[in-house]
C-alpha cells in the first residue's frame, strides 16, 4: 500500500499468496522497489508463517495427547474402590508411593510442573491440583478410597487436607505428616488416624543404631527394602474363620504357618502383647505376627471367614 499505492484489499491478497508460497500472478503491478519488498516478504515471512503453523499444529497434538490422557486417568481413578490417596509427591511421598505401590492402587495428587512431568513419564496415575480442595479430593475418589496419606511441605496444608478428607469420607484411614510436633495435636483434631514426625524419626532410629544396633536389627528385619523372607504382618480374623473363638494353642497357628504372634489388638482398641498360648483369638482382632511371606499368606488364610 505505501510502495505501489495499492487498495488494502489486493495488498493483502499480494502478502497471503506471498508468505503462502502460492503467488499465483502479480495482482499489484510491482516496481523494483515493490520487488525488493516481496523478495525479503517471500524469505521472512513465509518462513515464519510456517513457524506459526508448526507451532500450532504442535499445541493442538500436545493438548489432544493431553486431554486422551486426562480422559483415561480420570475413567481409571472413576474404577478404584478401597485405593489410597498420596498427596504429596516430595522427598516422603514417592519413598511412600514406592513402598506401596505393590500392595495398593494409589493416585497422587501433586501440582508442582516439574513434579506432574516426571509423574507423566513415569505413567503413575496422579491429578493436577491442589490436595486442600475439596473438589480435587473428590476427583481423586475419596468417598471410595480407604486410605489416605498427607504430606505435603506445609503443616497448615495437612491440617485442612485431614479436616476435608473426614468430612467427605468418616470411614477412611488418614495419616499425616507434621514438622513441628505442636501440630499433632490438632491433626488428631482434624481426624488423622496416625501421625508421624520424620525428623523425630529419624532421629530416634539413628539414636537407636548408635545405643542398641542388635535391636535395631531386629525392628528392621522385616523393612521392604531388605527384601528378607521374614515379615511382619497385620492379620484381620474375620467372624465364623476357623480361628475365631479359638485359643492360640488351639488355632494350631505355630504349627501350620511357624508363625510368632506378637501381639492381638482387640476389636476395642486393646493391645495384648506377647499373648499366652491360652489367650482367645476373637472375631474383628487383629493377630501382629511374624513369619515367613508365604506362611503368613497361609494364616491369613485361616483367618477369612469359611464360604460353603
Amino acid at each position: 500500500m505505501l510502495l505501489e499505492g495499492a487498495k488494502f484489499l489486493d495488498a493483502l491478497f499480494m502478502t497471503v499468496i506471498t508468505i503462502t508460497t502460492i503467488g499465483y500472478e502479480e495482482y499489484v503491478p510491482l516496481s523494483d522497489l515493490g520487488r525488493i519488498f516481496t523478495i525479503f516478504l517471500a524469505l521472512g515471512g513465509a518462513g515464519f508463517f510456517f513457524y506459526i503453523l508448526a507451532l500450532f499444529s504442535e499445541v493442538m497434538v500436545s493438548k489432544t495427547i493431553e486431554n486422551l490422557w486426562g480422559k483415561k486417568i480420570m475413567k481409571q481413578i472413576s474404577q478404584l474402590k478401597d485405593h489410597c490417596i498420596l498427596c504429596g509427591f516430595g522427598r516422603i511421598g514417592r519413598y511412600i508411593y514406592e513402598f506401596i505401590k505393590e500392595e495398593l492402587p494409589v493416585v497422587v495428587i501433586e501440582k508442582n510442573p516439574e513434579i506432574l512431568k516426571e509423574l507423566e513419564e513415569k505413567r503413575v496415575l496422579h491429578l493436577e491440583g491442589d490436595a486442600t480442595s475439596e473438589e480435587t479430593l473428590i476427583k481423586a475418589g475419596i468417598e471410595r478410597a480407604k486410605y489416605l496419606v498427607a504430606v505435603l511441605g506445609e503443616d497448615a496444608e495437612n491440617v485442612y487436607i485431614v479436616l476435608t478428607a473426614r468430612n467427605l469420607n468418616p470411614n477412611l484411614y488418614i495419616v499425616a505428616r507434621a514438622d513441628n510436633p505442636k501440630v499433632e495435636k490438632k491433626l488428631y483434631q482434624a481426624g488423622a488416624n496416625r501421625v508421624l514426625l520424620p525428623y523425630i524419626i529419624g532421629a530416634r532410629k539413628m539414636a537407636l543404631s548408635l545405643l542398641k544396633p542388635n535391636v535395631m536389627d531386629f525392628m528392621e528385619i522385616a523393612s521392604p527394602e531388605l527384601q528378607m523372607d521374614l515379615q511382619i504382618e497385620e492379620i484381620y480374623v474375620e467372624e465364623g474363620s476357623t480361628l475365631a473363638n479359638k485359643s492360640l494353642a488351639e488355632s494350631k497357628i505355630r504349627e501350620l504357618t511357624n508363625a510368632i504372634i506378637l501381639a492381638i489388638k482387640r476389636a476395642s482398641g486393646e493391645m495384648v502383647f506377647n499373648p499366652s498360648s491360652q489367650e482367645t483369638i476373637l472375631g474383628g482382632d487383629i493377630l501382629i505376627a511374624l513369619g515367613e511371606r508365604k506362611k503368613l499368606e497361609i494364616l491369613s488364610d485361616l483367618a477369612k471367614k469359611l464360604r460353603h
